[in-house]
């Protein structure tokens, strides 16, 4: 694998583009390397109601908001962390989420982290990427350009045939947003293990 990373430009494009175009590039982090498999677009304000930020900038969503190339780290159902990468232009928030990836070096450290779990499950999910990847809240705004002493890489690998590149509703997502014929953002690479099962959204009743 190259340890170029992936520049600014590559992030500062429409993020339908920079989602299918982030399939088969390679995340490292956490002594982990892991082969993108799986992912999401949501494009905030733009006519997305699947997005965070769909209704405007919020201190959880800050980071959407600002300069492409950086890590949006969220927190859900009070016990999982999932890992955004931000595109597109500052002020528009988008961001691409990273739903499911191959290992494909760290498979030690990833066994200690997921135990008693198959290899293709290591990081079938978001949840169970994050949680594989030792990804949390402290690296939410994390600049994956110009990263410091901690090493996160998103690096670009061997080019993938767009015809295995497949498209079709996010996981998930309830509503509106979930409508797979006006947002089939979710993009995955045919016949991997690793790609994560489909699973319609559920609208939750308030008690």
């Amino acid at each position: 694998m190259s340890s170029r990373r992936l520049p600014r430009a590559f992030f500062a494009r429409d993020v339908l583009i920079v989602a299918p175009d982030l399939l088969g590039c390679r995340l490292v982090h956490g002594g982990v390397t892991l082969r993108l498999t799986e992912v999401e677009a949501y494009a905030g304000e733009k006519g997305d109601p699947g997005s965070h930020a769909f209704r405007g900038p919020t201190p959880r969503t800050t980071v959407m908001f600002g300069p492409a190339g950086h890590l949006y780290v969220y927190f859900t159902y009070g016990m999982h962390f999932c890992a955004n990468v931000v595109t597109g232009t500052e002020g528009a928030a988008s961001a691409v989420l990273l739903r499911a990836g191959e290992v494909v070096g760290g498979e030690d450290l990833a066994a200690v982290r997921r135990p008693g779990v198959r290899p293709r499950d290591w990081a079938r999910g978001p949840a169970r990427l994050t949680v594989t990847m030792g990804l949390g809240r402290g690296d939410n705004g994390a600049d994956l350009c110009d990263q410091g002493h901690e090493p996160l890489i998103l690096a670009p690998d061997e080019p993938v045939d767009p015809a295995r590149i497949r498209t079709g509703p996010r996981v998930g997502v309830s509503g509106p947003g979930g409508d797979g014929t006006a947002y089939p953002w979710r993009f995955w690479l045919d016949g991997e293990p690793t790609v994560s099962a489909y699973r319609p959204g559920v609208v939750r009743s308030r008690r």
